[in-house]
């Protein structure tokens, strides 16, 4: 698929192909990511799409967002990129509240732009925006 070159550009881009790839040296086959601040939905379906070309057979997205527009254009977004191998699920839902279910059963990784203290107890691996990572 041509979605995830578009996202290349990211600064996440790199950790999450280090962390997808850390999990595979580890023979991970599945992986639970979320998407904190997932917008219309395209990083994570491609996130998804680049853990399926890395050989992973089970792969769970969690997006979330407050805009109902924009949730709506990723739930439409991901009914485009549907594989046996992918379920992606876009919620309109505070950050912080889903983030807090996380903690019971932590994403092996989450994407944000703006990583707070709480976030870090989400998942096994958290990546934000590298300039922010820098300042924490």
């Amino acid at each position: 698929m041509q979605i995830e070159s578009k996202y290349r550009h990211d600064p996440r881009w790199p950790a999450v192909q280090a962390a997808l790839g850390d999990l595979r040296e580890r023979h991970r086959c599945a992986v639970r990511i979320v998407d904190a601040d997932c917008g219309a939905g395209g990083f994570l379906i491609a996130v998804a799409e680049q853990a399926r070309a890395m050989g992973f057979t089970a792969i769970e997205g969690r997006g979330l967002g407050g805009s109902p527009a924009l949730i709506g254009r990723a739930r439409a977004a991901a009914r485009r990129h549907r594989h046996a191998a992918m379920g992606l699920v876009f919620e309109r839902i505070d950050p912080a509240q889903a983030l807090a279910e996380e903690r019971d059963f932590p994403a092996d990784i989450l994407v944000c732009h703006r990583c707070g203290a709480q976030m870090r107890t989400a998942a096994t691996c958290v990546i934000g925006d590298p300039v922010e990572e820098m300042a924490a």
